[in-house]
């Protein structure tokens, strides 16, 4: 047997940004779905069939509504205290997709500088025996200066890739 749906409670004005929201061409898909679920469930429909209408898992329709209802005093305080255009971006801020956790970056931002630094210099400079720097190679060199303790060639080579390689005019790497 399902569990008990999370009972919401929408303001006129709520409704109308939502239903803004599910007619819109400008507003995302997930969001437009999001909207719609909410004014499913404001209408007392169950989960499964709020699912079915909007072609989702049911337990998703569960998660929005429970989202909704942990952000309606924030909604409420938009729509009271807030200025002019507070309430759609609080709408949207709820119905949107939380940050999702990821893992750290290894190389910070002046380490990755530093490296594509290296890879402008001429390797003869390095004391390097060749013309042009290969990815091992700049991986070699910036782990000797102390720039980074350990870094693969591919890794060198995604921040040239990624990096500022495409403004050059020639390639970085060889």
């Amino acid at each position: 047997m399902p569990g008990k749906a999370a009972k919401l409670i929408i303001t006129e004005r709520q409704q109308e940004i939502l239903r803004d929201m599910t007619v819109s061409r400008a507003c995302p898909q997930g969001l437009a779905n999001r909207a719609q679920m909410i004014l499913l469930a404001f209408e007392r429909e169950r989960n499964a069939s709020i699912a079915e209408r909007v072609d989702c898992e049911r337990h998703a329709v569960g998660i929005w509504r429970r989202r909704w209802k942990a952000g309606f005093e924030k909604l409420i305080n938009a729509e009271c205290i807030g200025r002019p255009g507070d309430l759609r971006r609080t709408i949207t801020e709820v119905l949107s997709d939380e940050q999702r956790p990821g893992r750290p970056c290894k190389f910070d931002a002046d380490q990755v500088a530093l490296i594509i630094a290296t890879a402008c210099e001429p390797p003869e400079k390095s004391g390097r025996p060749v013309t042009h720097w290969t990815a091992a190679e700049l991986a070699d060199e910036v782990m000797k200066r102390g720039i980074v303790p350990s870094i693969s060639a591919r890794q060198v080579g995604r921040f040239l890739k990624d990096g500022c390689a495409s403004a050059a005019s020639e390639p970085l790497l060889a």
